[in-house]
């Protein structure tokens, strides 16, 4: 066993993207074969994650606080404290938080929302 550290003081800030990025920061905790990659986000409060296509399917849960996601519409939906958006591979779509938010992302190349 191993305790991994995800205090937000340990996130870096989100580097430049060809997508716009603002007030959030990441911290990677895990990745794997078949390229698996687990992260906590810290959104500060107006922070998001502008559009941009998604490399892996996602699971993005709002672990504290509450944010939104969106589609290719644009058109934000919300994201309460304790539920999770799905994103599919390939899927445009954005992420963000009016007050502030740490969330959970679990990136993996094939993934299905289980039902």
């Amino acid at each position: 066993m191993e305790i991994l550290p995800l205090d937000a003081g340990l996130a870096e800030p989100i580097g430049a993207r060809p997508y716009e990025v603002r007030h959030a920061a990441s911290l990677e905790v895990a990745h794997g074969e078949g390229e698996a990659h687990a992260y906590v986000i810290q959104f500060e409060p107006g922070g998001e994650i502008g559009p941009h296509e998604a490399g892996f399917a996602q699971i993005f849960l709002a672990v504290e606080g509450s944010g939104w996601a969106a589609g290719a519409d644009g058109a934000r939906v919300a994201l309460p404290q304790g539920h999770a958006a799905f994103f599919r591979r390939g899927e445009i779509h954005s992420k963000g938080s009016e007050g502030g938010m740490t969330a959970f992302m679990l990136q993996v190349r094939d993934l299905d929302p289980a039902r």
